[in-house]
């Protein structure tokens, strides 16, 4: 079997980046555990269609491009859920008899296409396609919803209390933020996907999906994963704050809420994205 050209090969002949930068950014990938390809485009070296691209090449594969701008069936769309579609950055793009064609972002991640394949008796056919096209496309098609981020800085809040949901929008609202808000974990996720928000605020018990699995959940997609998230509890031990922190959240405010205080700690999570979100 011909073994397959590495990305920063195919980068390098088509005079994208340099050796050295190859080099380097295999240096950090490794040391940060993360993909080669994800951190170029994280750090602008290559844009999302450039990366698909090369992992065409390296796969095999078609390129695919403007797929919110097609229509699907809804027994189409139904065959990858939308938890699926979004955890996984996949689109179903046509079935064909017992065939399956797939936009995906990361062709590697062979196990989640097996079980789609397995759980619908279908092959698949793996198309590539860039993150920003398939988020676009779940948007528009699962969600409903323009992927066209605001420019003004957007708070997300995910609280199933409606007093306090109204509260906080009324107090980010009047003080020159866009707020969108959501009852539970799960459709704070899709909010995420859809709104772009700056900063997340979430209460710590929520239905369907608490805040540490809305976390982990925005821990999977590069897109996400950054977004500062300001935790909301009613009491905290000093284990519990260990854990919050350890786990990654931003920021964690006990109950009594103050106005001066989720001002203050969102103003700096805003200062934290807009200067270190591409940047970790």
């Amino acid at each position: 079997m011909e073994q397959r050209k590495k990305l920063g090969e195919i980068f390098v002949a088509q005079g994208i980046i340099t050796e050295k930068t190859v080099t380097r950014v295999l240096a950090l990938s490794a040391l940060l555990g993360r993909r080669f390809g994800t951190i170029l485009e994280e750090m602008t070296l290559i844009t999302g269609e450039e990366l698909a691209a090369a992992l065409a090449i390296q796969y095999g594969c078609k390129v695919v491009n403007g797929l919110e701008n097609h229509e699907y069936p809804p027994e189409l769309l139904e065959l990858i859920p939308v938890e699926v579609a979004m955890n996984n950055l996949l689109f179903p793009l046509k079935r064909d008899g017992n065939k399956l064609a797939l936009a995906m972002a990361d062709p590697t991640d062979t196990k989640v296409m097996s079980n789609i394949a397995y759980d619908n008796g279908l092959v698949i056919v793996p198309v590539i396609a860039s993150r920003k096209e398939i988020n676009a496309a779940i948007c528009k098609h699962y969600l409903g919803r323009d992927s066209t981020p605001s420019e003004q800085k957007t708070i997300l809040l995910v609280d199933d209390d409606y007093d306090q949901r109204k509260s906080l929008s009324e107090l980010f609202g009047k003080n020159g933020y866009r707020v969108v808000v959501a009852q539970d974990g799960m459709d704070g996720f899709k909010a995420v996907i859809a709104e772009k928000p700056h900063v997340i605020i979430a209460a710590k018990q929520l239905p369907k999906l608490d805040a540490f699995g809305l976390f982990d959940a925005l821990q999977k997609l590069t897109e996400t994963k950054f977004i500062p998230v300001i935790l909301i509890t009613d009491a905290l031990t000093t284990d519990e704050e260990e854990r919050i922190f350890e786990k990654g959240f931003y920021d964690c405010i006990v109950k009594p809420l103050r106005d001066v205080t989720l001002l203050t700690r969102v103003k700096r999570a805003h200062f934290f994205f807009d200067h270190h979100y591409r940047l970790i």
